[in-house]
């Protein structure tokens, strides 16, 4: 990313998957860490091979992002961090299934992680931030986002929630010095599939085309360039970018001629 003089930087999520490689990265520029995840044994593991490895500092907060208590304290730990430069949203969780069958309190959970938790450190983080006239929010979104589709109801709902505050929030923020980004990526070799794969019956992550698969180091790395060019909404992977335009523009279309057939409109 380019910084000079890098701080720290809160990585939510930070014990696998993207969160895991967002820590790498800053780690390997020099920043000092924060690593927020439920996992203590993962995070501990992971803070000793970033002390080891690059001798910042790094300290571990064991959370459950979706409890507010625990989002509380982490909103006390931003605003004690004077040189707070990067907040990394990463936490979450998906539950496929449809809306009336996955359970309700899953999906009120969801919607705590996904909307509630960013926006209130989002809010810690970015006070500061403007105080300081520099700094970088990357908020999670998905390529999903961009889509309505039956069966991942909440997920795809709160994604988007969090691709628009991420645009706005950009736009006002815009002459602060401080960065904002709705990070969009497609599918990622993460334990986030994985796992969906071996919970819940009816998921099978074999029949997704291995080709429009990223690796996670991949997606952090053009995220963080993309910072630098001011992306406030930004889809790694040019074939995600592709696939997102067929979608949205052949498919799309082909959709809207039937459904104007059917209505006797053409």
């Amino acid at each position: 990313m380019g910084w000079e003089n890098p701080g720290a930087a809160l990585v939510t999520g930070a014990s696998a998957g993207i969160g895991e490689s967002f820590t790498r990265n800053l780690a390997s520029q020099g920043f000092d860490l924060i690593l927020v995840a439920r996992r203590r044994e993962r995070l501990e593991e992971l803070a000793y091979i970033m002390r080891q490895e690059y001798n910042i500092g790094v300290e571990v907060c064991v959370a459950d992002l979706s409890k507010p208590d625990d989002v509380e304290r982490i909103e006390k730990k931003i605003a004690e961090t004077a040189a707070l430069d990067v907040l990394v949203n990463n936490a979450g969780f998906g539950v496929p299934g449809k809306f009336i069958e996955v359970p309700l309190e899953k999906e009120l959970e969801m919607k705590r992680l996904h909307i509630d938790t960013p926006i209130r450190l989002t809010r810690a983080a970015v006070t500061g931030m403007v105080q300081r006239h520099r700094g970088v929010v990357i908020l999670l979104s998905s390529l999903s986002s961009f889509f309505t589709m039956p069966g991942s109801v909440m997920y795809n709902s709160t994604k988007a929630c969090l691709r628009a505050f991420s645009a706005a929030l950009a736009m006002e923020l815009f002459e602060s010095g401080v960065k904002v980004q709705a990070l969009c990526p497609g599918f990622t070799h993460t334990e986030f599939l994985s796992s969906l794969d071996k919970r819940y019956r009816g998921f099978d992550k074999s029949v997704i085309p291995k080709a429009l698969f990223m690796k996670a180091d991949d997606v952090v790395r053009q995220s963080l360039s993309a910072v630098r060019k001011n992306k406030a909404v930004f889809i790694p992977g040019f074939k995600n970018r592709c696939l997102l335009w067929f979608l949205n523009t052949w498919i799309g279309k082909r959709i809207g001629m039937k459904k104007l057939k059917k209505s006797g409109r053409i």
